[in-house]
């Protein structure tokens, strides 16, 4: 893995400019650690920054294809869905000892916990996803896709009667 090293110094006196160019810095990059170091020498003191950072290249897998945070990608909800499917996966595929995308791929459990996907006909469409695929995982998948779902619902409806009796004044 290749970490790329980016270094600046933030004398005292002009702090704002040379502080403005590490936070554009640091917003645009994947940052690992930050070493600072503060140098005191009267008027002349400054910081020594040191940010270890990963490149865009590091943010891609052996294929070529740039890799995707789903937490940032999906809401928070399907997140949720989306890590419960991805540990049903782990689990399947050490029982069958077979790498986790021979299941699905992480794309397509996204698109299963973003659409709520909780029909056979529905996973079917997925693309990659066949016949065999569906016939083999398709119970569990929409086993957790309604569970999922049911316990939203629930929190919804725990959420409404929590807010109708808060607006209740007698109760």
């Amino acid at each position: 893995m290749a970490v790329q090293y980016q270094f600046f110094i933030l004398p005292v006196k002009n702090l704002e400019q040379t502080a403005s160019d590490l936070n554009r810095f640091l917003a645009s990059k994947k940052v690992i650690n930050i070493h600072r170091e503060f140098v005191s020498n009267g008027e002349n003191s400054f910081w020594n920054i040191a940010v270890e950072y990963l490149t865009e290249q590091d943010n891609e897998d052996t294929s070529g294809k740039k890799r995707v945070d789903y937490r940032e990608v999906l809401k928070q909800e399907d997140f949720a869905l989306f890590a419960k499917l991805r540990e049903w996966r782990k689990t399947a595929a050490e029982k069958e000892g077979v790498p986790v995308y021979n299941l699905f791929t992480n794309e397509q459990l996204a698109q299963i916990a973003e659409h709520k996907i909780n029909t056979k006909a529905a996973l079917i469409k997925l693309e990659g996803v066949g016949d065999a695929r569906v016939k083999k995982y398709s119970d569990a998948v929409i086993k957790i896709v309604e569970d999922e779902i049911k316990l939203l619902e629930q929190k919804k409806t725990n959420e409404k009667s929590g807010a109708s009796l808060s607006s209740n004044p007698r109760l």
